[in-house]
């Protein structure tokens, strides 16, 4: 089996790049949330230094934030598979305090979907695919690279960036402004095989 390759230096930022910026949301980013990333917290402060990085250089900065109702077949209360989590209009829900938020937020899973990628939502029952607005705001301004950072690295940071790859962007992602659910053990190991296997550059 060949031997992961090593993330590579840190990402050069420039107008046709966006950083996408992942659900860094109480729930994920707080120790109170109901679905806390271990280390979220600490994702914070690193997902800042590259906002700033990204604005300083003129690119595009746009956030992903989960926005559920509050029955939905995404959460297990409803048969799904995760906690009841970042409920519309809650504290749950919004933006980390934190968070320098500096450009348009992208809202997924409103519909009850399954809203793990910031370009795409699922619906659980049908498997219907709709887009989320993401893309349409990249292309409008040109973006031709996407850097992914935020929550969680092995569900919706990944989705995100399987996503950008499969819509042409050249995409990386900035693992130390990442953390891993880690449902399973390693499920963060894996998910970065994965997106280097589909082509991400792992920053």
């Amino acid at each position: 089996m060949a031997e992961t390759p090593a993330p590579t230096a840190a990402t050069d930022y420039d107008t046709r790049t966006a950083l996408v910026v992942v659900d860094v949301q109480n729930d994920f980013a707080d120790p109170d949330g109901s679905l806390f990333v271990r280390g979220g917290d600490a994702v914070v402060d690193l997902v800042n230094d590259e906002i700033e990085r990204a604005r300083a250089a003129g690119a595009f900065v746009v956030y992903t934030q989960d926005w559920h109702p509050p029955e939905t077949p995404h959460f297990v209360t409803d048969g799904g598979t995760w906690p009841v989590h970042c409920v519309r209009d809650t504290w749950g829900a919004e933006l980390h305090p934190s968070l320098t938020v500096d450009g348009p937020v992208v809202r997924k899973g409103t519909g009850g979907e399954d809203g793990y990628s910031g370009f795409s939502m699922q619906d659980p029952d049908s498997g219907e695919v709709s887009p989320t607005g993401l893309d349409d705001l990249l292309r409008e301004r040109d973006i031709e690279r996407v850097v992914a950072v935020g929550l969680a690295l092995d569900v919706c940071v990944k989705a995100t960036a399987l996503d950008a790859i499969d819509l042409g962007y050249d995409t990386s992602v900035v693992v130390d402004a990442t953390a891993p659910v880690d449902l399973e053990p390693g499920d963060g190991e894996r998910a970065v095989e994965a997106m280097q296997t589909a082509g991400a550059t792992i920053r």
